[in-house]
């Protein structure tokens, strides 16, 4: 059996801090690699990544569910950090299409000029459609279509690393697609935004407990919790993720 992976939540929540959690950001480590996986990148990331000393110059790549802010908008100030810390490791960014556009237009927004500077890094963007793959620093990048409204496709994803598979809805309301995406991962970290009243295009937690013996996953991980979720937690029987978690998959 190949050495644990390490997945550590440098973000948890959602776009609003409910809970007062960072936006979404999963970092994951192959043991004996000295590069890093982000699973989103919310606009949190570097002070999640900085308080539990991961170095962000460390992530070689950057999977990406959907162009939302708090899942994509930290990656100008994680390209900028590089940047200024003389970064030379190359960073590819895997995510669905638009990504390379609209990040220049988020960068140029937030940074005006970053977008054109000439750096020490390449800064690789692979766009992947439903349905499609990618397959960079060892680092699979599968997409399945997620049910969500980001102004683009938004993608539910399995990232395989180090021997392990790791499943993630993104932000989407229930679609049985997510028993693919769930099917035999070491772990499944499921959006679970509300539980008294359904909101388009996000995960309502009835909905997945009703569908749970449907997932064949080793372990499920609530993520992107909402207020009405979070004020269950002692009764759910679900596993709800919190900022700087750390497992070993």
């Amino acid at each position: 059996m190949d050495a644990p992976v390490r997945v550590t939540l440098a973000g948890a929540g959602n776009a609003f801090g409910d809970g007062g959690m960072l936006q979404t950001c999963v970092h994951v480590q192959a043991a004996g690699s000295d590069g890093a996986l982000l699973v989103d990148c919310g606009a949190t990331a570097l002070p999640g990544l900085k308080r539990l000393g991961l170095q962000p110059g460390d992530v070689s790549v950057v999977a990406v569910s959907h162009l939302h802010g708090d899942h994509f908008g930290g990656l100008p100030f994680l390209i900028l950090d590089g940047q200024f810390t003389r970064r030379v490791r190359p960073l590819h960014l895997v995510g669905p299409p638009g990504l390379e556009a609209r990040l220049e237009r988020a960068m140029e927004v937030l940074f005006p000029g970053s977008a054109s500077v000439s750096r020490r890094f390449p800064v690789h963007v692979h766009e992947v459609a439903p349905g499609s793959s990618a397959l960079v620093e060892d680092v699979e990048v599968r997409a399945y279509e997620a049910d969500h409204a980001a102004g683009a496709a938004a993608l539910a994803l399995r990232v395989k690393v180090g021997g392990r598979t790791i499943a993630y809805s993104g932000d989407s309301a229930w679609t049985d697609t997510l028993i693919d995406v769930a099917d035999g991962a070491d772990l499944f970290l499921c959006e679970g935004y509300t539980f008294d009243r359904a909101v388009r295009h996000h995960l309502h937690v009835p909905e997945l407990i009703a569908r749970l013996d449907r997932l064949r996953c080793r372990r499920l991980l609530l993520t992107h919790a909402g207020p009405q979720v979070l004020a269950r937690r002692a009764e759910l029987d679900l596993e709800l993720a919190e900022d700087g978690m750390v497992l070993e998959v």
